[in-house]
Order: C-alpha cells, then structure tokens, then sequence
C-alpha cells in the first residue's frame, strides 16, 4: 500500500460519460482547455463534469436584477413621452394564435397594478383567435381617470392558412396609424380607406411606436413555414418605417424543465438559450431584443420572479419606443 500515489481517489464517472476523458493525458488537455487546471484532479473533474453535462450555465448568461420590483415600477409611473405630439407610446403586439399576446397584456396590468386582474379576456380553449378587434388597453394609474403613458394594441393572431387570421398588410396599416380602435378585422380582406374602420389622418399619437412580436417557446421549432413567412414580411415593412422591433417568448416554464423548476434558471438553462438562438436565427432577430416572459395564467398571487422578467421586458419596450418617438 505505502509509497502509493497520495492523491484522493477520483468518484467513478457516470455511465454517460465518454470513458477516453479519464486517461490522464485527455483529461489533462481538458483541463488545459477548459481552463481548469487549478486544485486537485478530483475537484476538476467535478468542474469538468458540470461544464460538459450540467443542463445550466454555473453563471447567467444575461443579469437582470431579480425580484427588483421599486425601481423600474417607478421609471414607469414616471415616464412621460418627450415628443410633444405624443401623449403615450403606442406597442402592438402581433404573433400566432395562442402565442399569449392578450395574457401578456393581463399580466403587465397585474403587475402594474399589483393585484390579479383580466383587463384583456383569455381564451384557453380554442384554436382560433380568440382577439377579433384591433383593441387599444391603457394600464390605469393610481385611480379609474389616470393612466399610465403607454398603451397596447392587441390584434387577432397569425395563421398558416391565407384566409384565417389577421393579414399582414392590416398589420402594416396599424403600424401607420390607419386603422381606427374597435376595427373588426376581416382574414379575407384588408382594410380599405372606403371602410368605417380606416382612419385618413393619423397622427403621431395613432401611429405604433414599438412593434413585439410573441410566441410560445415551447412552439418555436413548430411555427409553419408560412407564419414565419408573415412575420418576416411585417418585419421588413416595420423596417422600412423605421418601427424598432422586440420579441418576447412566453410559455417558457412549459419549454424548458430547467425553467420549471425554478423561472430564475431562464438565463443559466442551456437548453433556453439554445431555443432563444434559434428563434434569433429563424425570424433575424438579435438575441438582445428577445425576452423570455412568463404570463400569469393559473396563478392567484403575484410572483416577484415573474414580475421582474416582465418589467425587463417592459422597460425595454419603453426605451426603444421613446427612442423612437424623438425622431418623429
């Protein structure tokens, strides 16, 4: 036994593991490699073992300050459009069917108004679109006669068939401001200027400021050919006016076990970030202007986790949109 090598004996690797890593000259090039060549072998094959296999990051991959509610409900309340001409930042929301735009809309009011609330009804059942009408909600601020500065548009949903769903080109005439609140929205015809519904003068207040396209994350290798088709086109002619452009991925506890876990896991899941790249690439999206958020949906209490992803995403959609707005 004596005159042995003393070092700790290393704990047997998972069956998973490619058994080469264990000869000494491999595993010392990953160390090298990896940059963990410091402590003992046993330690560094733990750190190895975490950096190859572990579902998650040891550390985020994006900050965010969690559960760090004061501060950005405060930039909220306070925020007023510098443009003269605008008395509040308009953000429409468009995606597919089911992608949780109006639940999205539920949940910044809940938020905002620090209790549970259905300003924008929810349909959990059918496959349809359940948003019939171009409809603006304004988030109420302090009492029934303030509101908060910034409103969203919520509009019917993307689908793969040419006449189901809203059309793109009534998109891009919402983004121009030409489409009046209440329009009943028609899969099988654009909105015209002969229609009730079509607004001739828009002004700077009826034009869309920030235009967020949603999807489910549990949907994203599942969005049809032709919706990806339809989002592409509305983004080219947002583009083209100069609209800046975010995206916001719901669903995401459904999409990720990690995530479901604990929603704090969003930014150090390898497996998200891999679905938010992809989601990046399939629509041109930088990875920086998508948002993971999870909707209230079952929930009867506030949740400070949950809140925080939603005020980051709000907090963005602000900025850009004031950004925008100084141009006008």
């Amino acid at each position: 036994m004596g005159g042995g090598d003393s070092r700790p004996a290393t704990p047997p690797p998972p069956l998973n593991w490619p058994f080469w890593i264990f000869d000494e000259p491999n595993l010392d090039s990953l160390l090298v490699g990896r940059s963990l060549a410091t402590g003992s072998h046993q330690f560094n094959r733990q750190l190895i073992w975490e950096s190859i296999f572990s579902p998650t990051f040891s550390e985020p991959w994006r900050r965010i300050q969690w559960g760090d509610k004061a501060r950005d409900l405060q930039y909220m309340k306070d925020y007023q459009p510098h443009n003269e001409e605008a008395q509040h930042l308009r953000i429409l929301l468009h995606g597919p069917v089911g992608a949780g735009k109006s639940s999205f809309i539920n949940s910044v009011n809940n938020v905002m108004q620090g209790r549970m609330t259905n300003a924008a009804l929810v349909d959990s059942t059918s496959g349809d679109s359940f948003t019939k009408k171009y409809t603006t909600y304004k988030i109420q601020k302090g009492n029934p006669r303030t509101f908060y500065s910034f409103i969203f548009n919520d509009i019917m949903g993307l689908e793969k068939d040419t006449n189901k769903g809203v059309r793109a080109e009534d998109i891009k005439l919402a983004m121009k401001g030409r489409m009046r609140d209440g329009y009943k929205f028609n899969p099988i015809s654009t909105l015209s200027n002969k229609d009730q519904g079509y607004n001739s003068c828009p002004t700077v207040d009826d034009k869309v400021h920030v235009l967020v396209c949603v999807i489910p994350a549990d949907a994203v290798s599942l969005l049809s050919d032709e919706v990806v088709g339809k989002m592409r086109d509305i983004r080219v002619a947002a583009s083209d006016m100069g609209i800046p452009q975010l995206a916001i991925l719901t669903k995401i506890d459904e999409a990720c076990p990690e995530v479901n876990k604990s929603i704090t896991n969003v930014y150090k899941s390898k497996g998200f970030k891999k679905k938010m790249e992809e989601f990046s690439s399939k629509l041109d999206i930088p990875l920086n202007c998508i948002f993971p958020v999870k909707n209230y949906s079952s929930e009867i209490c506030l949740d400070d986790d949950i809140d925080s992803l939603i005020l980051c995403a709000l907090r963005q959609m602000i900025d850009v949109g004031e950004d925008f707005l100084n141009t006008m």
